[in-house]
């Protein structure tokens, strides 16, 4: 089962802390060295905030993700419970943006990285769970109100057995009123 980062817009102050932390845990601190005119800011998560709701909504890492799917070069795939993308590979289609039914991949330009014509390339980027650093994802460490969390096969199978109680009890509670 591939992981996934669950966001509590009840909890969440639209503060913004974890796209700064994605981009920390990606391009290293030296992104708070360089002239900020001169860098392109790409977190892999966007902020949904309105004024009524805020909320990082970010790769569900689907099982049979679309995504995958539609790639034409295979520049998608699952590794250790998440899907990621090589940049490396991906030729900028966008067919992998359309297909996302949370609109949760974006195009970003690969800076220093230039097509055949002189163009920048640009790739689909979107939240690959940090994979390959230590200590999980970033957003899910940095938020101060703990409005992340990184759901796991074992935390998806402990909320479901709950459901399951729930509905029991309800359930038991329809036929049996108390009296």
């Amino acid at each position: 089962m591939n992981y996934f980062v669950k966001g509590n817009p009840d909890l969440c102050i639209g503060c913004r802390t974890c796209m700064i932390g994605c981009v920390v845990a990606h391009e290293g601190k030296h992104i708070f060295e360089v002239d900020p005119d001169s860098y392109s800011f790409n977190p892999k998560l966007h902020m949904v905030k309105t004024a009524n709701l805020s909320v990082p909504v970010q790769c569900k890492h689907c099982e049979n993700p679309a995504c995958m799917a539609v790639c034409p070069v295979g520049a998608i795939s699952q590794k250790d419970h998440c899907i990621v993308i090589d940049t490396e590979k991906c030729m900028g289609c966008k067919s992998c943006m359309d297909a996302c039914p949370f609109g949760a991949i974006n195009m970003t330009v690969q800076t220093g990285k230039f097509q055949a014509d002189g163009t920048e390339k640009k790739v689909a980027n979107k939240c690959d769970l940090c994979y390959g650093f230590s200590g999980g994802p970033a957003c899910v460490r940095v938020c101060p109100t703990e409005a992340l969390t990184l759901v796991t096969e074992d935390e998806l199978g402990d909320a479901m057995e709950r459901k399951r109680a729930e509905a029991a009890r309800n359930a038991y509670l329809e036929t049996h009123p108390q009296e």
